[in-house]
């Protein structure tokens, strides 16, 4: 790569080009795989465990005074950290199980404020199958591999293209029902919606002008750390629908900033569903 990395995110894609070169034999092998089922379309397989222990031991090496949340493993270090990594090894992983090459491998870096808050500092989405980095560092725009990255200049509904995540069968109905709300709405109006599966890759595809937006409601830190930088980096809006925090909410909407306000209403308005209005 041309473009001088920080330390940092040197140290970040160093560790996620690592993982991923066990994950590439994995998924090449991926009919021969032990999988051992979480809980209805959330499956944790070899693969996910071989590709955290992977990044947590590059990245502890790098860097051996921070703290992890991820996602097999869950939160370790101190609880007073300073920095934190947030580490997706495998998004996408049912894509990955089905022999489906879009899947990748997400880590962020937070800092503690002094207000006990955190932000984002970082983050990278490594797509290993078509071997595309997406990466971001707080003030200093976001690229794919080596070229820049700015949101899609698209303005009307009808030119647009969104993503989303479709809630699966132990979603809590409310929600299912926001999302069908929302579905609803926006279909007539758009140029297509579309569920790939992977919601760190459907962020890092906003931010590359891909789709011009993205709406997903219950998802994880881990999911959306990366995305969320990438998308504000390229010159877009990653916010919760609410006024909060995605990473603390787990509901996101992202998109360019001529259509954010009309994708966040069409959101706001299906989560109206759920209060039963």
């Amino acid at each position: 790569m041309a473009l001088r990395l920080s330390p940092h995110m040197t140290v970040m894609a160093n560790a996620a080009q690592k993982a991923a070169k066990r994950l590439l034999r994995d998924f090449n092998e991926v009919e021969q795989l032990q999988v051992s089922v979480k809980g209805p379309s959330d499956f944790v397989s070899q693969a996910d465990l071989r590709a955290e222990a992977i990044l947590r031991e590059e990245l502890t090496k790098a860097r051996p005074g921070y703290a992890f949340l991820m996602e097999e493993s869950g939160a370790s270090g101190s609880d007073n950290w300073a920095w934190r990594w947030v580490v997706d090894p495998l998004d996408g992983t049912t894509n990955f199980l089905h022999g489906i090459p879009h899947w990748g491998i997400s880590i962020a870096l937070e800092r503690r404020l002094p207000d006990g808050s955190s932000e984002l500092t970082a983050g990278m989405v490594y797509a290993p199958a078509v071997d595309e980095l997406f990466w971001a560092e707080k003030g200093g725009g976001a690229f794919l591999n080596e070229r820049r990255l700015r949101v899609s200049a698209r303005r009307e509904f009808k030119d647009a293209v969104f993503a989303t995540g479709i809630p699966f069968a132990a979603v809590d109905p409310s929600r299912r029902l926001a999302f069908a709300r929302t579905l609803g709405a926006l279909m007539p109006q758009v140029a297509g919606i579309r569920r790939f599966g992977a919601a760190a890759l459907d962020l890092a595809w906003v931010a590359a002008g891909r789709y011009d937006g993205y709406w997903e409601l219950g998802i994880q830190r881990w999911d959306m750390a990366s995305g969320l930088l990438l998308v504000r980096e390229a010159g877009g809006y990653a916010n919760d629908p609410g006024g909060g925090e995605p990473r603390d909410t787990g509901n996101v909407v992202a998109s360019n900033p001529h259509l954010y306000e009309k994708l966040l209403a069409a959101v706001i308005d299906g989560q109206s569903a759920m209060r039963g209005g």
